[in-house]
Order: C-alpha cells, then sequence, then structure tokens
C-alpha cells in the first residue's frame, strides 16, 4: 500500500485515540465489517471495508468479517462467497474471524426470553400494517411553547403477562402459528420522539429455509435486535455504521443495557455517494433482476465485482476511499475522482498496446509490396524495466476513423488530403487520395511514405503536428472492445420526471461494441491482463474471451477531466 496517498486523522482515529489515551479496553481495538449477504458489495462497501480493515491495521487491532444473515427469503449463499472474494480482492484479510449472525440465534433466543421474563418484550397480534398505523409517524406539533411528538398507541397485547408472552413465544418457535400471525415486541416508549423506540419487533414468524441454518427456526431475529448483540458478543470495541444507523443507536444501546452485556461504542461516518451512479442495493438488484445490465458483475455496475471486471485494480479504489475521507455529513463525490484514480495506478503499470478501435484503411503506395519491417515499441515510458516489443508494418494499415478529415477546421492536424503526420515508431505519411463507397463514405486513403523518416525523424528537421497510432492490416488481430459510458445521463440519477424513477435516466448508450484491430500480440492476452491502449485509455480483458478471439473493456479513456478541473483549481 506503500503508492497509496499517505494516511491523516479522521475524526473516528481522533475518538480511538482519545479512548486508547485513556485507557478504555485496555487499549484494544477491535472493528467489523458487518454486510448482509443480500447482494453484491458495491463501491460504498469498499469505502467501509477500506475504513474497518484500515483502522484495525493502523491500531494493531483486528477486524471481522460478519454477515449479518437475519432474513433468509432475501440471502443466498452466493452472495456470501462473492463478499468474501470482494473483501480479499481488495487486499484485506479477516484470518480466522468470519462470523455469522446466525451462529448467534441461539444465545439472542435466549436473551429474547430473559427480556420477555424482565417484563421488556412480549408477544403481539398485529400484522405489520396495524403495527405501522399504532406506531404513528413521530410528526411534531407545537403545544403552547413547546414542539412535542405525537405520541403512538399501544399495542392491546401490550400487557400480557410474562407466562402469557413467554408460553407463546415459545409457541411461535415451535410453529404453532402461521407466518406473520404473532411477532416479538421490545417494551420500551410507544411515546418516544424516536420512532425506532417505540415497541420495536424483536421476532417474526418466518418459514423461509436459511441457507446455513436450514429449517432449524421458523422465527428469525430483526436486523435491530440482531446487531448489536452480535457486537457485543464478538466485544467489538468501535462499532463503525454509516449515518443511516445514527437514529438506532438509542435502541442498540438499551438492548444492551437491559441484557447488561458488553457495550460497544457505535460511530457513524457519512455513506458514499457518487455521481452518475445508484448506490442502493434495492436498485441494483432490480437492475440486475429486471436484466437492465448483464448481471451483478456488468462492468457498468458500481459493485466491486463490476469494477474489478472492467479493469479497475484495489490499489486504486484504495486510494480513492483515502481520498474521499472520512466525514460526518452527507456528500456527493464525483465520479471522475475515481477514474482519476484509476487513471494514476494504471498509467504505471499498464504494458502499452496499439490498437484501432474504429478502423479506416491506409494504403501507402509507394511501400514494396509484401515487405514487413519490425520497430521497437515501448512496453511502459513509466517503467523503464518494461523493456520494448516488435510490432510489424507493412504497405496496408489501419488508423482510427476520427484521425482522417477531408475538410479539417483550423485546429484538426490529424491526416487531411496533402497532409504529412507521423505513424507512431514508423514514419511520416502523407495522404494523396482519397477513396469513396458508392453513398461517399470515405473507406480508404492511399498515401506515401518518406523512408527517410524511419523511426518518426526527419533527417531534413521538418516537422509534423500529429502523431498516429496504426496497426498493420496484414498482421492485424480482431478484437471485441466493448466500450463504456455511465449507466445513467444524469449526475443524480433520482433526479427523474414527475411520476417516474431512477431508472427513466438510464443511458441508452452506456455501452457500445465495436470490432477493433490490435496488434498481434493481443491474441494471447490473458483473461484479467490490462493495457493502455495508446491514445485510446485502458482495457481490460474479459472472462467472455477465448482462445484467438480476446473480448476487451474498455477501464477508462485517457482523457482525465479531474486532473484538469485540479490543474484550474490549483
Amino acid at each position: 500500500m506503500s503508492e497509496e496517498t499517505p494516511r491523516g486523522k479522521d475524526f473516528i482515529r481522533e475518538i480511538i485515540d482519545e479512548d486508547n489515551r485513556t485507557g478504555k479496553h485496555g487499549g484494544r481495538v477491535q472493528t467489523r465489517f458487518p454486510p448482509e449477504p443480500n447482494g453484491y458489495l458495491h463501491i460504498g462497501h469498499a469505502k467501509s471495508i477500506c475504513l474497518n480493515f484500515g483502522i484495525a491495521r493502523d491500531y494493531n487491532g483486528k477486524c471481522n468479517l460478519r454477515f449479518d444473515d437475519t432474513n433468509p427469503s432475501k440471502e443466498e449463499q452466493e452472495y456470501v462467497d462473492s463478499i468474501m472474494a470482494d473483501v480479499k480482492w481488495l487486499g484485506f484479510d479477516w484470518e480466522d474471524r468470519m462470523y455469522f449472525a446466525s451462529d448467534y440465534f441461539d444465545q439472542l433466543y435466549a436473551w429474547a426470553e430473559e427480556l420477555i421474563k424482565k417484563g421488556k418484550a412480549y408477544v403481539c397480534d398485529l400484522d405489520a400494517e396495524q403495527i405501522r398505523q399504532y406506531r404513528g409517524t413521530g410528526e411534531q406539533i407545537r403545544q403552547g411553547d413547546k414542539i412535542v411528538s405525537l405520541p403512538g398507541k399501544d399495542s392491546p397485547y401490550r400487557n400480557r403477562t410474562v407466562e402469557e408472552n413467554l408460553d407463546l413465544f415459545r409457541r411461535m418457535r415451535a410453529g404453532e402459528f402461521p407466518d406473520g400471525s404473532k411477532t416479538l415486541r421490545a417494551k420500551i416508549d410507544m411515546a418516544s420522539p424516536n420512532i425506532y423506540l417505540r415497541d420495536p419487533v424483536m421476532y417474526r414468524i418466518l418459514r423461509a429455509r436459511h441457507h446455513r441454518t436450514g429449517d432449524k427456526w421458523c422465527i428469525y431475529p430483526t436486523y435491530d435486535y440482531t446487531h448489536g448483540q452480535s457486537d457485543s458478543i464478538e466485544r467489538i470495541t468501535h462499532s463503525i455504521c454509516t449515518l443511516e444507523f445514527e437514529i438506532h443507536r438509542p435502541l442498540y444501546d438499551w438492548f444492551v443495557k437491559e441484557l447488561g452485556i458488553f457495550a460497544p461504542r457505535q460511530i457513524e461516518f457519512a455513506r458514499l455517494n457518487l455521481t452518475y451512479t445508484v448506490l442502493s442495493k434495492r436498485y441494483l438488484l432490480e437492475l440486475v433482476t429486471n436484466k437492465l445490465v448483464r448481471g451483478w458483475d456488468d462492468p457498468r455496475m458500481p459493485t466491486i465485482s463490476g469494477l474489478r471486471r472492467r479493469g479497475f485494480t484495489p490499489e486504486a479504489i484504495r486510494n480513492f476511499c483515502q481520498l474521499i475521507g472520512v466525514a460526518k455529513n452527507e456528500s456527493t463525490v464525483d465520479v471522475q475522482l475515481l477514474e482519476h484514480c484509476v487513471r494514476e495506478d494504471l498509467n504505471r503499470r499498464c504494458l502499452r498496446r496499439m490498437a484501432v478501435l474504429r478502423p479506416l484503411k491506409v494504403v501507402l503506395e509507394n511501400y514494396p509490396e509484401g515487405q514487413v519491417e519490425e520497430f521497437d515499441a515501448v512496453n511502459n515510458p513509466e517503467d523503464p524495466s518494461a523493456g520494448t516489443r516488435q510490432v510489424p508494418f507493412s504497405r496496408e494499415l489501419y488508423i482510427e476513423q476520427e484521425d482522417f478529415m477531408e475538410n479539417p477546421p483550423k485546429q484538426f492536424f490529424r491526416l487531411a488530403p496533402g497532409r504529412e503526420v507521423r505513424l507512431r515508431y514508423a514514419y511520416f505519411v502523407k495522404c494523396t487520395n482519397v477513396i469513396k463507397d458508392a453513398n461517399g463514405n470515405v473507406v480508404e486513403l492511399r498515401c506515401t511514405y518518406d523512408p527517410t523518416t524511419r523511426g518518426g525523424d526527419a533527417p531534413d528537421g521538418r516537422k509534423v503536428k500529429a502523431t498516429l497510432h496504426w496497426v498493420s492490416a496484414r498482421h492485424a488481430v480482431p478484437v471485441e472492445a466493448r466500450l463504456y459510458d455511465y449507466l445513467f445521463t444524469k449526475p443524480d440519477p433520482y433526479d427523474a420526471p414527475p411520476g417516474q424513477d431512477y431508472k427513466a435516466n438510464l443511458n441508452p448508450k452506456s455501452l457500445e461494441i465495436v470490432t477493433a484491430q490490435a496488434e498481434p500480440g493481443l491474441k494471447e492476452a490473458q483473461v484479467g491482463e490490462r493495457f493502455q491502449f495508446e491514445r485510446l485509455g485502458y482495457f481490460c480483458v474479459d472472462p467472455d474471451s477465448t482462445p484467438g478471439q480476446p473480448v476487451l473493456n474498455r477501464t477508462v479513456t485517457l482523457k482525465d477531466t479531474w486532473a484538469k478541473v485540479q490543474k484550474k483549481g490549483g
């Protein structure tokens, strides 16, 4: 991680410093990353992973990986496996500390009975909609010179006896009642201004096979009942959550206090928001389910698996997470910063190659028929140890269509009729004739080359204003190039017309597939290999590739808007 931006002290680390200074927990630091296995992780989770594992590393502590698997109807082993793979790929190791909330189901049940015996929990027969109605909205009104919250209404089952509640709860566990017919609720305060303290549900009846416990249980604890106690069982010292859990904290503290168990300290930070991106797991699942993308690992998705398939590196993502920092206030990060981070990283590590995305044929009329030359091409100017490679040159070449204009404007310096340009590593060439099809489209250029300019310089000192990349047509390897744009057309995808949602802003041009022509070395490229196609961008070999038929995803273009913005700002 030495290549990453140095870490500064954020407010969470300042809290930990103070705890260590006062001797709290004896200087012990224990964090956890607690995903729900109901979807694939995304770039927002990467921020949390880097924070939790990074803090453990910085303070010689430990970080657990814990799956909060309390809702079997939405959880799958596939998600567990993908989460493990993503955390490992990002460069973090939970060692022997992988846990599941389901590991604690027996203890959680015992604690629930304990709360019933203390008169702090009761079985309720209201259904979910009735519970919402009785709970109220927490709306605030003015009474005289005070602002008060409108109270909820007690459940008619709130004052059942301890004996009756214990009997009903045990019968719930035994499977005597239909799904949804009863819940176990904490007895706290139906008039609390905090809606989460208005007798929250602790258990519900749900006959769904659990991916780990099978059919052992037909009642399952809620997330809010499970989360804090799981932290307590694992003796987490600093329970780091995103801001939406701040209002839940008094509930977690209430359970811990009533049970008299170890009390972790919960600290909330602002979650990641990114332009042109949705980071709601529910919406990402909707995109996958409705086949609006090709799957969780579609390179247009902000999932870690999607970013990996697109060609992002773990180093770039870790550095991005470091740059955006940790704050208390919500904000939105420009996606161009993420792109900037991956460009910086790939620029150092990627081998250069030449490829033409939209080929235009060039015939060098004065170049000998059948002749082939080899030119030395630099593999990576940022890394001299990467050496050079040989690229073949012949009479017929491909250049980019956009590198030629028949009637160029003043600021266009690339190839045009009568104009001379440099072919990278090779020769100066001049356009002498333009071949068009029946519709008037340019299909081929006739040019001449100057043999005295081999290597790219003219002995007479004349200069050209443009250098173009190219590929020998005779040796070119066809590759499928997948060119990605933002999945959404607006920086804020939720800014949709009335009556519509984020899907109204899906970008119909988020993926363009072209048959590119590449230098011959690309034929043997392996899945996961990354390259910089000169003047075009960074590309990664996709798993859809087959022997001799490479498929490459464009990770990001070479144009770095973020760097230009930063330069202007400086």
